[in-house]
């Protein structure tokens, strides 16, 4: 799996298209076009698609396909999953994805706690762990512990197929996400709210340097909602906002089905915008954030309240971005839910009956921030830009 045109050993290679696109035959986008081939094998599931359905659906000629194909079974990411029957001639031969032919490692690293995760090419959770490891804990102890905790688990779940254990190559890379602000592009963290000793830290350099793997760094926000972008939350160019509540709030936005990161990929910075102008101070310093006021009712068990104040942050993000939906997510919304999709879904009425728009729907997330932080691996391996 050392190969780079299949997507994988170039699985951060720029310029690949997001989703199933058109195919290109040039020998220069053979890595773009061996993930379109991948994606759509994906999608089949078990019962697969025929070399002809994916050059009709690529628009690749047979032949590319044949041979994109080929190079796929050889490196054991794809096998024959039996033969369909044809209209005319001989019955044509159904190719599917081998999920445990390559992994991914999420991490979520949380202000207090990590969770680790290792997941297979359909993006399915094969092996799990958590420890009480934290951000407090100072980057250097994170960095072992992380490191640790990775190898064990690494240890007894990959496999290859057939049950042995795993070459290194399955391993495609590991995704941390975590609290930002953070650069995304260079894997570095700035400020973490709480957290200054963080500042400037060189996460990804430091993880790359002692699993020798390729490692992609991202705010826990953005992973997650990465990870229902690609389990099809918001529908094909839907946009929607991830809301997490946990030890902190942040915000991950997904604009015309991608990620939206900025131009300093500092986008989501959702808890500090100030919706009280003389209202308590927040960790960032400044006064009447929403995380701080959401925060607070919730330490003071008011959690109608706190939902009260996340409504109205969902309020202006739906004004000023016009998302097609709401999903929350977060330890502290697991924990109320009925409250808080009860409450945000109120703030959103009342303000569709002042606008006359259509009401924005709320719901739970479905999926976790560590899933999502292994798909910032994976995405790209299938065809989507924005991991």
């Amino acid at each position: 799996m050392n190969r780079t045109y299949d997507g994988i050993g170039g699985a951060h290679a720029r310029g690949v298209a997001r989703g199933v696109a058109r195919g290109v035959n040039l020998p220069a986008l053979r890595s773009h076009n061996a993930a379109l081939v991948l994606e759509l094998l994906r999608t089949a599931g078990a019962e697969g698609i025929s070399r002809l359905e994916l050059a009709e659906r690529t628009g690749l000629t047979p032949q590319a396909v044949s041979k994109i194909t080929a190079r796929l079974r050889e490196d054991g990411l794809a096998a024959e999953a039996g033969r369909r029957a044809s209209t005319g001639g001989k019955p044509r031969t159904v190719l599917r994805l081998v999920p445990e032919a390559g992994h991914a490692v999420g991490v979520h690293l949380d202000r207090d706690a990590v969770r680790v995760v290792v997941v297979d090419l359909d993006g399915c959770v094969v092996g799990e762990r958590r420890s009480a490891l934290g951000l407090g804990a100072g980057a250097e102890a994170v960095v072992d512990g992380v490191v640790n905790v990775l190898r064990r688990l690494a240890a007894e779940t990959l496999r290859a197929p057939g049950g042995v254990p795993a070459p290194a190559p399955t391993l495609l890379g590991l995704g941390v996400a975590l609290p930002g602000p953070l650069d995304h592009a260079r894997g570095v963290l700035h400020r973490v709210t709480g957290f200054p000793g963080w500042d400037g830290f060189p996460l990804r350099e430091a993880l790359e340097g002692r699993l020798g793997v390729p490692v992609v760094v991202d705010k826990d926000t953005n992973a997650a909602a990465l990870g229902l972008a690609v389990r099809g939350e918001g529908g094909s160019g839907g946009s929607f906002a991830y809301l997490h509540l946990g030890t902190g709030l942040g915000a991950g936005l997904v604009i015309g089905g991608s990620v939206h990161r900025g131009v300093r990929t500092g986008a989501g910075e959702f808890g500090h915008q100030v919706i009280q102008l003389d209202g308590p101070v927040c960790t960032c310093g400044g006064r009447g954030c929403v995380e701080a006021l959401c925060l607070a009712a919730v330490a003071r068990g008011e959690l109608g309240e706190a939902a009260r104040v996340l409504g109205a942050g969902a309020g202006n993000l739906v004004g000023l971005l016009d998302i097609d939906l709401v999903l929350l997510g977060g330890r502290t919304v697991a924990g109320a839910a009925s409250v808080f999709v009860g409450g945000v879904t109120a703030v959103l009425e009342d303000r569709a009956r002042r606008t006359g728009d259509a009401v924005v729907p709320v719901r739970v997330a479905a999926g976790g921030v560590a899933e999502g932080a292994a798909q910032l691996v994976l995405a790209p391996v299938f065809g989507r830009g924005d991991g």
